[in-house]
């Protein structure tokens, strides 16, 4: 009976034209979906209940509108200003009307006498009067310095500053018994040329001046001094702050310092540098900042020479061996170092909040017992990092190292449970998983090539920084390119080679990617001592505890629009986080672009930041790729909105500068004067000045340490020398009242 009812099944099959197959047929492998008599994959992969895909357009929807919400909240932090109002100790009206004063007076280059004489008369002038109306607790000395001197630093390529008889107006705040140690707060009243230095450095100037008003009128006594620096020669490569700290009689005082500086015009004073070392620096910020906006990416951005320029916290680092905190204005950098650098476009609460800032930041610092045994605290590094501006997180870099080492850890313990299966899965899992690995690595460099192209085309056909003017234009051109790339390098992969695996493995395969790719990088930060390995902790954690958050849904429904909003609620901190550092970067290094000179194309730079913004903002998206019914509508309208994007930068329609009143970006353009001297070693020299419109030769700058005397009688061990001095002094009639030039000349080295 048996026997006849198996004869009679295949003779059925063969009448439905279907051959009998010559040997039993394997199992799938894992993720590999079984098929049905059609030859199409299974919806419901276990448990008989119908497994989803994602719809695309709304997948893509959804995408879109939780990008553009965590766009517009870190707007919204980035511009809120002042935390909350009520009564304030600083004045920043007052702070406003010193700023409009000392910016009346014009451009103040070094040697100028706006610079030497009208500026620091207005300054002494207003001492004076802070020092009448001062508490008889305090105590307020005032010195004039004008310092000559000379220094080697390794910076643009290393070069020689000689400076002479350059103004410093110091300041010291101390109780009426005086006092030994002293904190520092620097700032600088010289401007380069052509602007008024609104934001670079007479702001900062101006908040000192108040801040000086406010403690001395406070009937509390302080514990320790408080020197207030007013250095006339920092854009001469940070002459004045030499000066002070190896030369004058309170610098051995000092244990600790505050710097004030300028990267753009207004907005939030961002702390960029800490240290070295000395985490209760840091710990005094977060406990004294009303309003915090601090960060040690920015930090070790700024210190690994990525940005051409340096401030006067070098020095007291390198000279002094003072540990100080740096802050600077980043908003607006367009018109750093231009005409347009005036008081009406720093706004009354960034002064607000810069001064409530660093004023409680001196009291702090002024009345703590660890300022006088500093050197005591000089261990270790610290990560810190504000969270949007409404406090700031700070712990020692070595409970980060164990923080981080605990999160891979817990990975390798998720990634390990699903090696740990019987051989053949085990095998077939990490086969895969490298497969994922790099097919994911290829999406990465394929992208790279392509944005990379197209940057370079638009910089050979004369478009570069179309963008400037237009900072969206570079979201539509390389960023839409750069997506469209993505998607297209997986969406192939999915169709060719995953044509015949189930979605829902592919999608926690690619998830297990993105979390591998992160920890790599989380192991390899740490390893390599950064602070900023932060980042790769929060965007490991959370996917982690996501995963957790979504586990029975997606197994039970697939990827429902309910799975979809509860991953984007699981990730909404590392994706907030990071769209926020992101945005910060672009606010500083946007307008860098504009005066960086051409030896590096900036279009090829701008498009390898979004490009990696790109990548780091899909790692957890990838898997809705594979999730996704189709890309088809999505691939189309990135690739239409790329293609008319480039047409229109092509056509030139999008000019790179603004002459608005409102919302200027101008374009740079350096005239230089020089002057050039041949001397002889019979001590006769030829010379021939001029003026060029060029960037400076900084390419050819060369450390000296030879004494001026030393040239003309040729103790260089050199042939004839040729110097380049590039001056910044105003002469009198029968005078010249200060003086400052940097060493230039054709050879190599100089013995």
């Amino acid at each position: 009976m048996e026997r006849g009812a198996a004869v009679a099944v295949r003779r059925l099959r063969a009448a439905g034209g279907e051959r009998e197959p010559r040997a039993p047929q394997q199992p799938p492998l894992p993720g590999r979906g079984a098929e049905d008599s059609g030859g199409k994959k299974r919806d419901c992969p276990a448990g008989g209940s119908r497994w989803r895909l994602l719809p695309e357009a709304r997948g893509a929807l959804l995408v879109l509108l939780y990008l553009l919400a965590l766009r517009a909240l870190v707007q919204l932090s980035l511009r809120q200003l002042l935390r909350r109002p009520g009564p304030r100790d600083f004045s920043a009206p007052r702070a406003r009307e010193y700023l409009e004063n000392i910016t009346a007076v014009g451009p103040r280059t070094v040697g100028s006498p706006e610079n030497e004489i009208l500026t620091v008369n207005y300054l002494l002038k207003q001492i004076k009067a802070i020092e009448i109306e001062s508490s008889d607790a305090h105590k307020i000395s005032v010195d004039i310095q004008r310092p000559t001197g000379s220094f080697s630093i390794d910076f643009l390529g290393g070069f020689t500053s000689y400076y002479a008889n350059i103004t410093n107006v110091v300041v010291k705040l101390e109780p009426r018994s005086g006092a030994k140690h002293a904190v520092l707060s620097n700032c600088h009243f010289d401007s380069v040329p052509n602007t008024p230095g609104a934001s670079d450095d007479a702001v900062s100037c101006s908040v000192m001046l108040e801040i000086l008003n406010t403690l001395s009128k406070s009937s509390d006594p302080l514990q320790h001094a408080v020197i207030f620096l007013f250095n006339g020669a920092e854009e001469n490569i940070l002459q004045a702050s030499h000066g002070f700290i190896t030369q004058h009689r309170w610098a051995k005082s000092i244990r600790a310092f505050i710097n004030l500086e300028a990267a753009g015009v207004g907005g939030k004073e961002l702390v960029f540098q800490t240290g070295p070392e000395n985490p209760w620096l840091v710990q005094a910020y977060v406990f004294a900042a009303k309003h915090p906006f601090a960060s040690v990416v920015a930090q070790e951005v700024f210190q690994s020479g990525i940005i051409p320029a340096d401030t006067d916290f070098r020095i007291y680092r390198d000279f002094g061996n003072i540990p100080g905190i740096d802050l600077a204005f980043i908003e607006n950098g367009y018109i750093y170092h231009t005409k347009y650098d005036t008081p009406d476009r720093i706004l009354t609460d960034s002064i607000q909040r810069a001064g409530d800032n660093i004023l409680g930041m001196l009291k702090y610092l002024a009345t703590s017992d660890k300022l006088a045994k500093s050197f005591d605290y000089r261990h270790g590094n610290v990560v810190f990092f504000d969270v949007f501006g409404l406090f700031v997180l700070a712990y020692p870099a070595r409970v980060g190292t164990i923080m981080n080492y605990i999160i891979t850890a817990v990975t390798v313990l998720y990634l390990g449970k699903k090696i740990l299966q019987p051989r053949n899965r085990a095998i077939n899992y990490m086969k895969e998983l490298s497969i994922a690995f790099g097919f994911t690595l290829l999406s990465w460099f394929s992208t790279l090539v392509t944005v990379l192209i197209v940057a370079v085309f638009i910089s050979l056909i004369g478009r570069s920084l179309s963008w400037y003017n237009h900072f969206y234009v570079s979201i539509f051109l390389y960023g839409t390119a750069a997506a469209a790339k993505l998607i297209l390098v997986h969406t192939l992969a999915k169709k060719f080679y995953y044509k015949n695996t189930n979605e829902q493995y592919l999608g926690e395969m690619f998830f297990d990617v993105s979390l591998l790719v992160w920890s790599i990088a989380l192991v390899l930060i740490t390893q390599l001592g950064l602070c900023s390995a932060f980042i790769c902790a929060m965007w490991v954690a959370f996917p982690l505890l996501t995963k957790l958050l979504t586990y029975r849904e997606f197994k039970q429904k697939g990827a429902t629009i309910r799975f979809v909003v509860i991953y984007m609620l699981g990730m909404f901190i590392p994706y907030l986080y990071i769209m926020y550092l992101t945005w910060t970067i672009f606010e500083m290094f946007i307008p860098i672009m504009g005066r960086s000179g051409t030896e590096i194309p900036p279009d090829v730079v701008l498009a390898a930041f979004i490009l990696s913004s790109t990548v780091i903002l899909s790692s957890y998206f990838l898997n809705f790729i594979y999730l996704a019914k189709s890309t088809k509508k999505t691939l189309i309208t990135l690739t239409t909105v790329f293609g008319v994007t480039l047409i229109l930068v092509c056509s030139g329609v999008f000019f790179p500068y603004s002459s608005d009143s409102a919302n200027p970006k101008p374009k740079r353009v350096f005239l230089q004067r020089w002057c050039l001297c041949v001397y002889h070693m019979w001590d006769t020299h030829v010379s021939e000045s001029g003026v060029s419109c060029k960037a400076f030769p900084l390419a050819h700058m060369c450390h000296s340490s030879c004494a001026p005397n030393q040239w003309r009688k040729g103790r260089c061990g050199l042939t004839p020398l040729q110097f380049l001095l590039t001056t910044a002094c105003s002469e009198s009639e029968s005078s010249v009242s200060s003086a400052s030039f940097l060493l230039h000349h054709s050879c190599k080295t100089c013995i």
